[in-house]
């Protein structure tokens, strides 16, 4: 990932393959962070709104490949660092990226693309301060093409009639697959993270920055 600076706020990334799971252990940690006095605020995929023009356009006049999703995925993030997640980090925010860097590399991955070049595309991208796993429901299910849930779906809904076809189930394996093992060392359980941001003091009103995130769609 990029090279780290210094920052007051902290950086929570919440990954998984189903965004259904994402959003849902995103808007657990920060309801729980919340009741004990902690302001937190979410950053979901596809603030810029990249994602809904491309299921808008024309299938005829776009031709959709994984490596242009991955591309697609890295843009978007470019955007919520900048307006949403950067702002709150500096003012001493704490910001849950739901998702971050590891649910593109393993969607990618599931979808039959090098780790290495996902890994570069995303390189960009400050390291969390910690990460969590959600929680995969239906685990022996692939992704259904609900183009809003999460990018996962985004990317059955879109390589569906693409020449590249996507196989969701297999590539749902593969995607948890490359999350399970890639993220046990460093995930971490949910109450010990509450823990552990217990005792953080924050300045007055840190968490505004990216308030306008949460109401992005699930």
């Amino acid at each position: 990932m990029a090279h780290e600076t210094p920052r007051p706020g902290r950086l929570i990334a919440v990954e998984g393959s189903r965004g259904a799971d994402v959003a849902r252990e995103a808007e657990t940690l920060v309801e729980r962070l919340r009741a004990r006095g902690i302001a937190a605020a979410i950053s979901r995929w596809d603030a810029s709104g990249l994602f809904a023009d491309l299921l808008l356009a024309d299938a005829s006049d776009v031709v959709v490949t994984p490596r242009m999703l991955a591309l697609l995925y890295a843009a978007d993030l470019q955007f919520r660092l900048r307006w949403e997640i950067q702002p709150a980090l500096a003012a001493g925010g704490i910001v849950v990226a739901a998702p971050y860097v590891h649910t593109a590399v393993g969607v990618g991955v599931g979808l039959t693309l090098p780790e290495a070049w996902l890994r570069n595309v995303l390189g960009f991208a400050p390291s969390p301060d910690a990460m969590r796993l959600a929680r995969e429901r239906k685990p022996g299910r692939g992704w259904r093409p609900k183009g809003s849930r999460g990018f996962g779906e985004f990317c059955v809904t879109v390589l569906a009639g693409s020449p590249s076809g996507c196989k969701p189930r297999a590539a749902r394996a593969r995607t948890m697959g490359w999350l399970s093992e890639s993220g046990a060392l460093t995930a971490v359980r949910r109450r010990a993270l509450i823990e552990s941001l217990a005792g953080y003091e924050q300045p007055a009103g840190s968490a505004a920055p990216v308030a306008r995130a949460d109401s992005q769609r699930t």
